[in-house]
């Protein structure tokens, strides 16, 4: 299995970070994806995904992170030349935790995506209470000639077919196993298989049995036997299709598993 997204980076990790590698590596996760938050962290989480062979990177600013460096299309090609940079992101919007006037948000989601088709990397989008100017502005940009994947997906079914429409995957995290997403769940059915990931999002939403612990990459094996038993779909079968999609989406991450 491969963890879509997560932060292994955050300081949640600081004290047992090789325990949490070492765990990973024993649930059957053998790479993951190190999710960049912002451009002054951003010296870290290529540092740790360097270091091991099993992580990879992303480069991007969080809609959350405000009196930030502004990252323009320039930089974030810039930073992105490095192999182990895989996606530009998380980018996105994001009306839940902020608001006002957030035009600043929209215009950084636009970089990110002028990035992403600069230099030919998918997108990682995080949208939240903010669906219609999502897409919107993903239209408007052209982000279907870059594709990528809108990472820990709660809305409904029409935000996901229209997302499908512009050649972007979805994934789903341990929100997915909670006993108030049953909505989300009839999303999921509706998914064709090749276009599913599965993610962690750690250290935040562990999915049950896990759920208010800090989560990381190995409890990705409940969140994915979970959609698999739901889909009715054989979990090592649904572990192939989910790791091929990465694969497919993220073309710059080596195939560990063949190696």
């Amino acid at each position: 299995m491969i963890d879509s997204h997560c932060h292994l980076d955050f300081e949640d990790f600081d004290q047992d970070r090789e325990e949490v590698l070492e765990r990973m590596r024993g649930a059957g996760v053998h790479q993951a994806v190190c999710i960049s938050v912002n451009l002054a962290d951003f010296p870290r989480v290529l540092a740790l995904a360097a270091s091991k062979a099993s992580l990879c990177a992303t480069v991007g600013v969080h809609p959350d992170y405000q009196d930030v460096e502004e990252p323009s299309p320039e930089r974030l090609c810039s930073l992105a030349n490095h192999p182990k940079v895989v996606a530009i992101g998380e980018t996105g919007l994001d009306y839940y935790r902020l608001q006002g006037d957030l035009a600043w948000q929209r215009e950084r989601f636009r970089c990110h995506i002028r990035a992403a088709r600069q230099i030919g990397l998918p997108l990682v989008v995080h949208t939240r209470a903010a669906r219609a100017d999502t897409l919107n502005i993903m239209r408007e940009e052209g982000a279907s000639h870059c594709g990528g994947v809108m990472h820990c997906f709660t809305e409904d079914w029409d935000t996901a077919r229209a997302a499908l429409d512009l050649g972007f995957y979805i994934s789903f995290s341990g929100i997915i196993t909670f006993k108030s997403a049953s909505s989300l769940r009839e999303v999921a059915k509706k998914l064709p298989l090749d276009r599913i990931l599965v993610e962690t999002d750690a250290p935040y939403l562990a999915p049950v049995p896990h759920r208010g612990k800090r989560n990381e990459p190995a409890m990705i094996a409940s969140t994915a036997h979970f959609l698999a038993e739901h889909l009715g779909i054989e979990s090592e079968r649904f572990e192939t299709i989910t790791t091929e999609n990465c694969y497919r989406l993220f073309n710059r991450l080596p195939k560990l598993h063949e190696c």
